[in-house]
């Protein structure tokens, strides 16, 4: 990681992605979390009081140190434990079938590899269990869809590799997850923001 990726950045985001309309998708994305629960791109752990009294566990995968020292004191106020299991979504440190549930929140942008990664949620979820993804991604309007073309690569220099132009639903169906509740809009907001801001939320489960 270079050090504007190390040291600013996690800020940034942190800040960013606090506001009201972004924690009611939070809220939203985190209904029906159950049992042993994985996390791919804690952050700051601005999901944790969205986290429903059925979680009994959860383990963070979180590759930046320090927005996981910035979620110290989330984590401190937390209901359940917080475990960091590791650093990359694309290589899971966990055996086969041993989540209930994986929850996913912006994070399949900045992923590499982000099929990879979720096979990986696929191989550690157990049968019937469920990935909640909340992400940003490929609008559907032409126009906003060349913008975003235009802005990716300055995009992903400045926001950590973060893409603009990537389809999260079209990625949880190549790998190998099948999708159930899903909803896309833009969050509120002037229109030339659009380019950042097309949301898709919803769920996903392993079938077999």
């Amino acid at each position: 990681m270079s050090w504007w990726e190390e040291r600013v950045l996690p800020r940034l985001v942190d800040r960013a992605l606090s506001t009201g309309p972004v924690h009611a998708l939070r809220a939203q994305v985190c209904e029906g979390l159950e049992g042993r629960v994985l996390e791919i791109g804690f952050g700051s752990g601005l999901n944790l009081s969205h986290l429903p009294a059925a979680v009994t566990s959860l383990d963070a995968v979180e590759p930046a140190d320090l927005a996981w020292s910035l979620s110290e004191s989330r984590r401190g106020a937390a209901a359940v434990t917080v475990e960091r299991v590791g650093l990359d979504g694309q290589l899971l440190a966990a055996p086969d079938a041993a989540y209930d549930a994986v929850l996913c929140t912006f994070s399949l942008c900045t992923i590499p590899d982000p099929a990879l990664a979720v096979r990986e949620v696929r191989r550690v979820l157990r049968p019937g269990g469920r990935l909640h993804v909340l992400e940003h991604g490929l609008a559907p309007e032409p126009p906003v869809r060349a913008w975003q073309r235009r802005l990716e690569p300055v995009q992903r220099r400045v926001a950590g590799g973060c893409h603009l132009t990537r389809d999260p639903f079209a990625l949880v169906v190549e790998g190998g997850l099948r999708l159930d509740d899903t909803e896309q809009r833009y969050l509120p907001g002037p229109a030339a923001a659009r380019p950042w801001t097309y949301g898709y939320l919803g769920t996903a489960t392993r079938v077999g």
